[in-house]
């Protein structure tokens, strides 16, 4: 059965974007959906200069299997950094090489306390996932004021958020 990767954007602890992308995994995991989390905590702190230009350790090469490599389907859950998304995506992205990622469907969330909820962001994203030849869905979700529609459990207790975000998954399922 197909596995989808939700992966949070940031290498922030205990961030928005990691409880959004909790949320989104209990989304899935209601409809049955296999899914894991890719935590940008968990990437090696050495990513930007050990882990690249045909460098890799095999503890990162085990990594990208298990996120990557081995899976076609990815919810990138992407906070706004000064107007853009953070450097650790597109570190991330280059520690790859382009072929790795051909072919593949993504699905794009914004997050931002501010009101935009990264909309440049994801365009800018957009634009690199297409040029990496990945199969970018139509609906880019961006939340804004992420800070004030989640409760103290990391739930969404704003419930026009949680139906716009299952209709996104529900969306991506049959893409």
């Amino acid at each position: 059965m197909e596995e989808i990767v939700v992966v949070s954007c940031t290498n922030r602890a205990n961030s928005n974007t990691l409880k959004v992308s909790k949320i989104y995994e209990k989304i899935l995991k209601s409809k049955n959906v296999n899914v894991k989390i890719l935590d940008f905590c968990e990437l090696p702190e050495s990513i930007a200069f050990s882990e690249v230009f045909g460098k890799r350790s095999e503890s990162y090469t085990a990594f990208l299997d298990k996120y990557v490599i081995n899976n076609c389907k990815f919810i990138f859950v992407v906070p706004e950094y000064n107007g853009g998304f953070p450097g650790i995506l597109k570190t991330f992205l280059d520690s790859l090489a382009p072929k790795d990622w051909n072919f593949k469907d993504a699905c794009l969330v914004g997050v931002s306390t501010g009101r935009a909820g990264n909309l440049r962001g994801l365009e800018h994203l957009s634009g690199i996932l297409s040029y990496l030849k990945m199969h970018v869905f139509y609906n880019r979700l961006p939340i804004s004021i992420v800070d004030r529609l989640m409760d103290a459990n990391g739930d969404f207790i704003d419930e026009g958020q949680q139906a716009a975000s299952e209709a996104q998954i529900a969306g991506f399922l049959e893409y």
